[in-house]
């Protein structure tokens, strides 16, 4: 293994006669695994082999993540005694994230025991509840689950219970939210997310009855949940924005298509699959993540063409099943965290101003666009994937003048 990046033999013998020269050997095969680059793959081997003598030195190889960082310090000032080049941080960030993953990965990382706060088996039941009895999405779950655990952590910061609990100490939560400068439409998802747990639990009878119904969240203006997209040109300009040969943009090009001109979610772009492209038939099978099914759609040529030229250019070669994958290793599929990035780094840097950034922006766009075209709401829905009406009559109260200037723009000049 070592043979492979080290020409001198000097080099190679001081690096297998290291200690634990065998679990450095199998990371740094994983890493070989993983699409890393050879210069990479070698300044991990050096890490490595300066982790190794410290570990060797001071307690063994099963360490903790304070062992580590005791680790980078004593690396640190023996660099500086040495008078070594290059910036002390920026090394020593290294150091320790390469340490963690090698120990991880080889299993010797010891990880203190995190005790369970006595409300997790309250939010497991609720979630449970959530997805046995209102079959609510994984992501609305989730998206609950995470409202409700911070709730709960800041009632048990309070030194407060459940069983006692009044609707002054929930006003009081909502006052914190607000005093950490969070929207009015954040506080209200916060809001609903409780007042859901808060009927669970009476009908748990883990709290007072009653308080569900005393609470009420922030009151959202008229027009406030306007649909807040990019218009239709700012879109155009941020399809052409991904005409090169750069492999970035051959790979966002598809993903800013599928979110303008489907309207997907980020989610939904995430889970797609090389098997969802049925190209015999030129369609797409959407996975909608609010209704538990595939969403059937002609596959437009200009998405397909450049569909493909991903595949053929640009795709890391892998045995995943998700057509969107991480250009640089380590290789997986891409979140919609990713996604999300991609979108609002290139509409901020093209100077495209609005009240959102991401996927949402343009699936907002793609709603508008549609309506300025003459669809109706029934169909805007469906193309969306909405399950109700309400969810798609908000574009309804979008200005008409804006949604004239929309319909202007054709999509196959660009696509």
């Amino acid at each position: 293994m070592f043979e492979k990046f080290f020409g001198k033999l000097s080099a190679v013998v001081h690096h297998k006669a290291a200690p634990y020269a065998a679990e450095r050997e199998r990371f740094l095969e994983h890493c070989i695994q993983q699409g890393y680059t050879r210069d990479w793959i070698k300044a991990v081997a050096a890490r490595l082999l300066v982790a190794a003598y410290e570990l060797h030195t001071h307690g063994g190889l099963r360490a903790s993540p304070e062992d580590i960082e005791a680790a980078a310090d004593r690396v640190q000032q023996l660099r500086s005694d040495l008078h070594r080049s290059g910036d002390p941080r920026e090394y020593r960030e290294s150091f320790v994230r390469i340490t963690t993953q090698w120990l991880a990965f080889i299993g010797c990382l010891r990880v203190p025991t995190v005790r369970p706060r006595p409300s997790s088996g309250l939010v497991d039941d609720f979630a449970q509840w959530m997805a046995q009895e209102r079959g609510l999405s994984p992501q609305t779950i989730q998206n609950r689950r995470w409202h409700v655990e911070r709730f709960l952590s800041w009632v048990d910061e309070q030194s407060r219970h459940l069983f006692d609990l009044k609707i002054r100490d929930i006003d009081q939560f909502f006052e914190a939210l607000h005093a950490k400068g969070l929207s009015r439409v954040t506080i209200k998802i916060y809001a609903n997310g409780v007042r859901a747990f808060l009927r669970h639990a009476e009908r748990r009878a883990w709290c007072p009855t009653g308080l569900a119904d005393l609470l009420s969240g922030p009151r959202i203006y008229r027009h406030h949940d306007l649909p807040l997209g990019p218009s239709w040109d700012d879109v155009r300009k941020l399809i052409e924005s991904t005409a090169s040969d750069e492999p970035l943009d051959i790979r966002d090009r598809v993903i800013i298509m599928l979110f303008a001109v489907y309207g997907l979610r980020a989610g939904e772009v995430a889970k797609l699959r090389l098997e969802d492209i049925n190209w015999e038939q030129n369609q797409l099978a959407v996975p909608r993540s609010k209704q538990r099914r595939s969403q059937v759609y002609p596959l437009v040529p200009s998405v397909g063409q450049a569909i493909i030229r991903y595949l053929k250019e640009v795709r890391p070669k892998s045995s995943l099943s998700q057509v969107f994958l991480k250009v640089l290793a380590p290789i997986g599929p891409m979140t919609s965290g990713n996604l999300y990035r991609i979108v609002a780094v290139r509409l901020k840097r093209l100077g495209i101003e609005g009240h959102r950034y991401g996927p949402h922006a343009l699936r907002h766009a793609c709603a508008g666009r549609l309506l300025a075209t003459g669809l109706s709401l029934k169909e805007i829905g469906d193309h969306l994937g909405h399950r109700s009406l309400d969810s798609t009559r908000v574009y309804a109260k979008v200005d008409l003048q804006g949604l004239r200037e929309v319909a202007a723009f054709d999509l196959g000049d660009v696509l």
